[in-house]
């Protein structure tokens, strides 16, 4: 029992989802028994529902992949998997799989009543009930972990990302080019093709919802409120999975883009742009964004926030419901670099 308890000790001490998720397979790997343990990945591609393996033992050691679900090779459908979707489907706790010589428990990690993750463990002989209860108990106390993790990350309005998680997720997605990461099979962001000559990169861009002050004058904060909901809605639909959304508070949102071209770029924003001046927002009508962006491969992140903050603020004030790149402000000369020194700007 003391060992159990000094790895859910470990377990809780992080504050990452994806640490947490390797340590509870390292605590489960350790029971004796164990075959394998994996960390599955339920996601639902044009419709169709699928699982790919997202941490697994590979030599001995535990790996993850950081590539998007649509496109990863190691993909299959979720159908393939009898029982556990007809846990899913039943919205079920766990799930059992007896095979000669393999028996396989399947534990889904449900949140906000929807299924993301599922922890898969395997073992040559069939799980005794004391076994399953001892499993159990480490899964729930890694279920909750997730959750109360998920509930700190997340703006209380909108359910997205939140300012504090902003530095963590820059670190991991935007800075940094996996050149042979596979491109998503999703909807937006597929009809061109990357050329030779335009690599693909990562991109910040900051949004912020046009005369949002007038909406909440005119109609109240209870519209705003809604309007806002409205916006993060669209975002969510209109970036990939793998992308990062976050709010970072009142009418302004923030979206980390990866690992696309500049012109593809230019055109998923404008999309997007669009998508909202076309929304008929209830009582309120027609609402627009303003949006600036930069690529992410150079600079610290305060000074490719601050860069994509000048983009975004020029064009507010050059006539709003526009798309504004940085670089191409400072080619034509409408904005001035900044160089920054430590805490220090020299203009």
């Amino acid at each position: 029992m003391k060992p159990i308890l000094q790895h859910l000790v470990e377990m809780t001490g992080h504050r990452d989802h994806l640490r947490l998720e390797v340590s509870v397979l390292s605590t489960l790997q350790k029971l004796s028994g164990i075959k394998a343990v994996r960390a599955l990945e339920l996601f639902t591609d044009k419709g169709v529902a699928h699982v790919r393996p997202r941490t697994w033992v590979e030599d001995g050691q535990l790996v993850s992949t950081d590539s998007e679900a649509a496109a990863d090779p190691r993909r299959e459908l979720l159908e393939q998997y009898p029982e556990l979707c007809e846990c899913v489907k039943s919205q079920g706790d766990s799930a059992l799989s007896h095979r000669p010589g393999r028996h396989t428990l399947w534990l889904p990690v449900w949140m906000h009543e929807k299924v993301s993750t599922c922890l898969e463990i395997t073992q040559s002989r069939p799980f005794s009930a004391h076994k399953l209860e001892v499993i159990k108990g480490v899964f729930l106390v890694y279920q909750n972990y997730q959750n109360l993790l998920d509930y700190s990350e997340r703006d209380a309005l909108t359910g997205l990302f939140n300012r504090k998680t902003f530095d963590e997720q820059f670190s991991r997605t935007a800075s940094g080019l996996s050149s042979n990461r596979p491109q998503s099979a999703e909807a937006l962001v597929t009809e061109e093709v990357a050329s030779d000559s335009e690599p693909a990169q990562n991109w910040l861009a900051v949004v912020d919802i046009d005369h949002f002050k007038l909406v909440n004058d005119r109609f109240g904060h209870l519209y705003g409120d809604e309007v806002l909901i409205l916006i993060a809605n669209i975002l969510r639909t209109s970036f990939r999975s793998h992308d990062r959304i976050f709010r970072f508070g009142g009418e302004e949102f923030v979206v980390l883009l990866r690992n696309i071209t500049l012109a593809r770029a230019h055109k998923v924003f404008n999309r997007f742009r669009e998508t909202v001046q076309e929304y008929d927002f209830p009582q309120v009508g027609r609402v627009t964004v303003s949006l600036g962006f930069v690529g992410t491969s150079r600079g610290s992140p305060v000074e490719i926030l601050g860069q994509a903050d000048q983009a975004l603020y020029y064009a507010k004030e050059h006539g709003r419901n526009q798309v504004c790149f940085y670089e191409d402000l400072i080619a034509g000369g409408h904005l001035t670099a900044k160089v920054s020194n430590d805490d220090v700007e020299l203009f």
